[in-house]
């Protein structure tokens, strides 16, 4: 455990309302039955509130009677993830130090600042993905654009016109977006936020025409219309916007790429452990209760994906998003 006393503490037996019908204890704790035997500190990277930390507190009750251990949940922002990651990265490999991984933490950070202080791969047994936010192509809804083909257009009939915003230098919004202009050729100026709670008062106030970032933050004022979905980087439609397509069905399947957020320990922590945890949190993501809550807010339940698969797809990530940091020549601040 790391000797910084922690900013914020939660231990959430109350939790988010979750039924924990059938989410029995896993048999003698799986694959060790002397892990775990006290309470496991789960550290979110970002305050509270946002997309990382609900899904932390989703997350933390019923995977808590799984383990039959209470889990803390701590938030420790800071560098857009990086101090939580670093610190864990740097913790005890015995599983009771644990973190909830992004796009942004895991994959953007590294990428875009010199000296994050960590390897996303090398540092982390990264364990299991909580679950898939689909990110969304999303316009201010006075723009007279109805349609992924129509906002290209627009955009290279008004080069340089169009701003899009995101939550900083070097975040997943930048990165999407970098990855659209290379893939059909249009230009567009960046305008950096700090964080997701301005990005969404700048979108909405049409200081910034559009984004292309995680849907879960702009779902509520797409319904009430006051932004407008072109596209969803997701597998399939949303039911909840069944209407908009897929970025694959506009003619761009490699923009359809939806973000992660996964639960990851110290690299080195053992493989009974990891194991444990990987088959505590397929319990819980299965429930009927925690697919209802995913979907309700516009998550994607996660896939089975074994911790040897969730390293090697970020590892694609990696490659691929490292690609557009290099030709776009992104470097955090």
């Amino acid at each position: 455990m790391h000797p910084t006393q922690p900013t914020r503490r939660h231990i959430l037996n109350a939790g988010l309302g979750l039924g924990l019908a059938g989410l029995a204890p896993l048999a003698a704790h799986a694959a060790d039955d002397k892990y775990p035997s006290r309470p496991i500190t789960l550290v979110v990277p970002f305050p509270p509130g946002g997309s990382v930390d609900i899904m932390a507190r989703q997350y933390s009750e019923p995977l808590s009677s799984v383990l039959g251990v209470p889990i803390v949940v701590e938030n420790r922002a800071g560098a857009g993830g990086s101090v939580a990651s670093q610190m864990v990265a740097r913790a005890k490999p015995d599983g009771y130090t644990l973190v909830v991984s992004s796009q942004s933490s895991h994959l953007a950070n590294p990428l875009t600042q010199p000296k994050v202080g960590y390897d996303p791969i090398k540092d982390f047994e990264n364990i299991a993905i909580l679950g898939r936010q689909p990110n969304a192509l999303v316009v201010h809804s006075s723009l007279p654009i109805k349609s992924f083909k129509e906002f290209i257009d627009y955009a290279k009939k008004n080069p340089g016109k169009l701003n899009y915003g995101s939550g900083g230098v070097g975040s997943m919004g930048q990165l999407n977006v970098e990855m659209l202009k290379a893939a059909t050729g249009v230009f567009t100026t960046h305008i950096p936020y700090r964080g997701g709670t301005p990005l969404i008062t700048a979108v909405l106030a049409n200081e910034v025409q559009f984004i292309l970032d995680n849907l879960v933050i702009m779902l509520p004022h797409v319904q009430a219309g006051r932004v407008r979905a072109l596209a969803v980087a997701a597998d399939q439609r949303l039911a909840q916007l069944p209407d908009v397509p897929t970025m694959a069905e506009v003619g761009y399947p490699q923009l359809n790429l939806s973000s992660w957020t996964g639960l990851a320990a110290p690299g080195g922590t053992p493989d009974a452990i990891v194991q444990t945890l990987y088959k505590a949190v397929r319990q819980v993501a299965t429930s009927p209760a925690m697919q209802a809550s995913l979907k309700e807010r516009g998550v994607i339940a996660p896939e089975e994906m074994t911790p040897a698969a969730f390293e090697r797809m970020m590892s694609e990530r990696l490659v691929k998003f490292g690609e557009v940091v290099r030709k776009a020549g992104i470097t955090a601040e």
